[in-house]
């Protein structure tokens, strides 16, 4: 399983931690310094089957500098992804992706659900 993660947030910490509790391994990857690519985040979003506006981080300061709140409903999901692709810090945190399955955001319901607690 691949996590996307910002070492500085803290529910990105929470997450690993969480993991690492349950003895779940991981592949850890800075979204700020190796941004998911238009491809793994077009997989991603199939395999999510949520809406593409889902795969932002709407609390991030780049998110509201760009002002996008505005911009997205008129952006076609490719212009979203391809967005997406160049800058990781747009990206919602922490994004899990593995065999199967994407986890967007920690969610410890969600997350407990996905690895049978």
């Amino acid at each position: 399983m691949l996590l996307l993660c910002y070492p500085r947030c803290s529910t990105c910490q929470k997450a690993q931690k969480w993991l690492e509790a349950r003895g779940i391994a991981y592949d850890y990857r800075d979204v700020k310094l190796q941004n998911p690519t238009y491809e793994e985040l077009k997989a991603w979003l199939a395999l999510s089957g949520q809406p593409v506006r889902k795969l932002f981080n709407t609390s991030g300061l780049q998110y509201k500098a760009l002002g996008l709140k505005d911009k997205l409903p008129a952006m076609s999901e490719d212009e979203c992804l391809w967005l997406l692709a160049t800058d990781g810090m747009l990206v919602k945190r922490p994004f899990a992706a593995g065999e199967g399955f994407v986890l967007i955001g920690f969610k410890e319901a969600e997350w407990a659900q996905q690895f049978g607690e």
